[in-house]
C-alpha cells in the first residue's frame, strides 16, 4: 500500500474513533478527579506496557500541568513507577499482584483508582480495580476494543470502542490531555470542588456506568 495512504487510514481511524467516545464519561470523570482533589485524597493510576507510559503520563500532568502555580493540587501517584516495588512483587508474589499489593497498603475509601488496559482484560488492572471497588473507592477504567472486564466492573468506564491497540492507546493519551486542561480551566475560575459540591455524587457515577453497560 502506498505510504501515505497507509498515513491517511491511520489518521481515519483515529477520528472515526475519537467521535465515537462518549463525552459523558470524560465529563464524569473530570468530576471524580475534582472530587478528589477537593477531598484532599489521592489518585492511583496504572497499567501495562504503553498503558502504563500512560499512565506514568497523566500522573505527570496531574502533579505539574494542573498543580504547578494553583492553589489546588492534584496527588497523583503511578503505581508503574517504583520499579523496585514492582519487580520484588512479580518476582516474589506474581505478576497479577504488581498493582493490588501496592494499592492494599495506601488505598482509603476517598481515593480514585484509574485502571488502564487496552484490551480490558489485564489480571492485574482487573484485581486491583476489584480491591478497590471491596473498599468503596472510586473506580475508572480507561479501556478499548470491547470494553473487557474493566468495563464491567469500574465505576466509570472510558471506552475507546475499536479492535486496535495502537489507536486504543493513542485515544487514553488524547483523553488524558483533554482532562488535564479542562480540570486546568476549571481549577483557574474557582469552579467548587468540595465533596458537597461536586455534581456527580459516587452514587450517581454508579448509576451512569450501570447504563454504559
Amino acid at each position: 500500500m502506498n505510504r501515505y495512504l497507509q498515513i491517511d487510514n491511520y489518521f481515519s481511524l483515529v477520528t472515526q474513533a475519537l467521535d465515537k467516545i462518549d463525552r459523558h464519561s470524560i465529563s464524569a470523570f473530570v468530576d471524580m478527579v475534582l472530587r478528589t482533589s477537593g477531598s484532599k485524597a489521592n489518585v492511583y493510576v496504572f497499567g501495562n506496557g504503553g498503558s502504563g507510559a500512560t499512565a506514568s503520563h497523566i500522573c505527570g500532568d496531574f502533579a505539574k500541568g494542573v498543580s504547578y502555580g494553583s492553589d489546588r493540587k492534584l496527588k497523583a501517584i503511578c503505581l508503574n513507577d517504583n520499579t523496585p516495588v514492582l519487580t520484588a512483587l512479580a518476582n516474589d508474589v506474581s505478576y497479577d499482584d504488581i498493582f493490588v499489593e501496592q494499592i492494599k497498603n495506601l488505598l482509603k475509601p476517598d481515593d480514585l483508582v484509574v485502571g488502564i488496559s487496552g484490551s480490558g482484560n489485564s489480571i492485574n488492572v482487573v484485581k486491583a480495580l476489584e480491591y478497590a471497588n471491596s473498599i468503596g473507592a472510586a473506580t475508572v477504567a480507561f479501556c478499548g476494543f470491547c470494553g473487557g472486564k474493566i468495563k464491567q466492573i469500574a465505576s466509570l468506564a472510558v471506552h475507546a470502542e475499536i479492535n486496535n491497540m495502537e489507536i486504543v492507546e493513542d485515544l487514553h493519551m488524547i483523553i488524558a490531555h483533554c482532562v488535564k486542561n479542562i480540570i486546568i480551566t476549571e481549577f483557574k475560575a474557582g469552579t467548587p470542588h468540595h465533596h458537597a459540591e461536586r455534581q456527580l455524587s459516587l452514587a450517581s457515577i454508579n448509576k451512569n456506568a450501570a447504563a454504559q453497560k
